[in-house]
């Protein structure tokens, strides 16, 4: 990593080490990286790899338990390391920013929003008071924040998420720094608004000539906005490269792993199954004194446990830490093994009588009312989360439901699953009526339908050990005695690929993937019907992702059953599914089976939402479709079709005034929408295109 006269940002031999007891341990070792002006460089790697301590480092906002071993930070020809407190008060705002994870985090509950803006603009900015509400207004537009004015008299809690992360990001950028540090700033937004921060950011930062570290696991977002990308591993660098070259040739395994993880559109379960990574980052103190990867590499041999590799220099800009790069560079070795489709359960066909029913299924909530509503006799508001779905589900099919936050997904789940009793409508499971609610069932129906809740954490007793939870659906619901039931567990956990001894743990003492296995392993317990799975993987790294995907594939084929699968995310729920259903505010909009997914016609929604999915394949660009604004409250839900006011094709009246009618395509999508499907059919391009290697993503 030579420096030229464009660096802005230089990193020399950093190395960061966090207090444990009476010794500290080092997190990140040897780091070193140059930035230049208007240069965005991505750094990934999966959690525990030190990313976010290189970002803190950056910044100097270690806190009293990490502290600098050796190294330096130096921007525009100062080293930050050796300034003191009062000299980085200067640095802050105007020449160094950064955008955290969590927005409400950092966003003072208390005050406006616009004079939050405004603080920032008169400490750093040195404008005066009406100056600085004015600018704080025009930052707010700049960041394409509709109704700025508006936004600017709220509170933070007043607003969506990904009103507040554009508020973040007009507070780092109103200050026109020139280094700006980002630290996963759209990992907790809907894949629509990722994708329009995403734009502006880039739009910005060219404007402005920012450098930029991005910091993110999604490989997806990298290929979209960085130049170029450094992995880290266990806190050290693995490798670095241009985006584009380290996306179509990567020269460390672990990179590999890292794309090998990732779902692509278009790719299933029955063509291969996601090869992923093995194992798990080692913890501080417990690094090899080799290659730290070689633990978990499949090309690693007696070398790579005895020697630590070298920081190589390599043509094309390229830095690689592996002792075998040249042979993976020559094609003589590789770590991808030869693909295993899985065998998915082949779903009944339709004539057979289908495993679930839903039959104008509504949910809808009562919200309190004022004191103010109560005097002047108005009703109280309705939430329409769920509002009149209607769907079947065959034995051993696989539906996902996708859709932006406030879709009504989760409340449709549980509405199945009886934790949310229906308002109207009718369900029927195995063709006997499903009561509403969990009381009203039979153990024996309880045993047939199970649920997987996106957080593990929430879903385990943190003071059972994890045999006592995975024996009590057998206890419970199948009736076995203590013996048979500890021979269960044992198999179980088996098949969830965890060690037996397991059974003698705590929840606190498993990773996040370990624990959601666990949560899978008490779903599958009692061999139910349907499994419904509620963001099951979303907060995974990829690498844990690729392989709980896996684990549910191979276990639905060999159990049989149906599964309900719930995500934001389509290329994930392609690889999963044999139908999709795509849900905005209470309705579905389309049906679609997973083959033809990416082919034309879509419902203008799903055309938005595969144009906002990150991929990883430099060969492969999307039509630009963005949707503006959030999802409209459920208190509120449009007339005609809910979807008109974000529609990016909206005809006039008949799409405000009038509910439009289901229509089915050649290739049998089912879709909700006004404009006649041969039209849609000529007026839209596949979302997704191949082209030629001179075209790629460069920056």
């Amino acid at each position: 990593m030579s420096e030229s006269n464009n660096t802005l940002l230089s990193i020399r031999s950093l190395t960061i080490a966090y207090q444990h007891g009476n010794e500290w341990l080092e997190a990140v070792r040897d780091f070193s990286l140059d930035i230049g002006h208007g240069e965005t460089v991505g750094l990934v790697g999966e959690s525990g790899s030190g990313k976010s301590t290189v970002a803190l480092a950056i910044m100097r906002y270690l806190g009293q338990g990490g502290r600098v071993v050796a190294g330096e930070v130096w921007l525009n020809g100062r080293n930050l390391l050796a300034l003191s407190p009062t000299q980085m008060r200067h640095i802050w705002g105007r020449q160094l920013s950064m955008v955290p994870q969590d927005p409400l985090s950092s966003l003072n509950p208390s005050i406006r929003v616009g004079e939050q803006l405004a603080e920032a603009l008169r400490h750093h900015m040195g404008m005066g008071q009406t100056t600085a509400a004015q600018r704080a207004v025009e930052l707010l537009e700049m960041v394409r924040v509709p109704d700025p004015e508006r936004v600017a008299r709220s509170y933070p809690h007043q607003i969506s998420g990904g009103m507040q992360q554009r508020v973040m990001i007009a507070m780092a950028l109103g200050t026109e720094p020139q280094m700006l540090v980002l630290d996963e700033p759209t990992t907790n937004l809907d894949v629509t608004t990722q994708a329009a921060v995403l734009d502006l950011f880039r739009e910005l930062i060219q404007r402005q000539n920012t450098a930029v570290l991005y910091v993110t696991h999604n490989l997806g977002v990298v290929a979209r906005i960085c130049n170029r990308v450094t992995v880290l591993y266990a806190g050290e660098q693995v490798e670095d490269a241009p985006t584009a070259d380290l996306f179509r040739q990567p020269l460390h395994p672990y990179s590999q792993g890292l794309l090998d993880s990732v779902p692509q559109l278009g790719q299933h379960k029955s063509q291969a199954s996601l090869q992923g990574i093995s194992g798990h980052i080692p913890a501080l103190g417990e690094r090899p004194s080799g290659c730290v990867f070689a633990p978990r590499c499949t090309l690693a041999v007696d070398e790579c446990y005895e020697k630590r590799p070298s920081w190589e220099s390599l043509p094309n800009g390229r830095f690689v830490r592996c002792h075998r790069w040249a042979e993976i560079a020559s094609g003589d070795i590789s770590t991808r093994h030869p693909a295993q489709a899985s065998t998915p359960p082949k779903p009944q066909p339709q004539s057979q009588p289908p495993l679930l029913t839903l039959d104008n299924v509504q949910v809808h909530f009562g919200l309190g009312r004022s004191l103010a509503d109560t005097l002047a006799r108005k009703p109280p508001a309705k939430v329409r989360a769920v509002d009149g779905i209607s769907l079947t589900m065959q034995q051993g099919e696989t539906i996902g439901l996708v859709g932006e936050s406030g879709s009504g997904k989760t409340t449709l789940a549980r509405a199945i699953i009886g934790l949310e009793p229906r308002t109207n409508g009718q369900m029927t499971f195995c063709q006997i009526p499903l009561p509403p609610t969990l009381s009203e069932r039979t153990l024996e129906t309880l045993r047939h339908l199970q649920y997987v809740f996106q957080n593990p954490e929430e879903a385990l007793n943190p003071y059972l050990t994890i045999g006592e939870t995975l024996r009590r659906p057998f206890i419970t619901l199948l009736g076995y005695n203590r013996q048979q039931a500890d021979t269960a567990v044992r198999h179980l956990l088996q098949q969830v690929k965890l060690p037996p001894h397991y059974a003698d743990r705590l929840p606190h003492q498993l990773s996040g993937g370990e624990k959601q296995r666990i949560a899978i392993a008490r779903a599958f317990a009692t061999n139910p019907d349907l499994l419904i799975a509620d963001e099951a993987v979303s907060a995974l790294d990829v690498s844990v992702q690729a392989a709980i995907l896996n684990l549910l594939a191979e276990l639905q084929t060999e159990r049989q059953n149906a599964l309900l699968f719930i995500s934001h995310d389509l290329a994930v729920v392609g690889y999963l599914a044999d139908r999709i259903a795509v849900m905005y505010v209470g309705k579905l909009m389309e049906l679609t089976e997973t083959a033809v997914l990416l082919e034309p016609p879509y419902h203008p929604y799903t055309e938005a939402l595969l144009s906002a999915v990150p991929i990883t394949n430099p060969e492969v660009s999307q039509e630009h479709i963005r949707l503006e604004g959030d999802v409209p409250s459920q208190t509120n839900v449009p007339s005609g079709c809910p979807f008109h006011p974000r529609c990016p094709r909206y005809l006039g009246d008949i799409c405000a005034n009038q509910t439009p009618p289901w229509q089915t395509t050649r290739q049998g999508k089912q879709i909700f929408c006004h404009i006649p499907v041969d039209e849609l059919q000529q007026i839209q391009k596949p979302v997704l295109r191949e082209h030629h290697a001179s075209e790629a993503h460069n920056g």
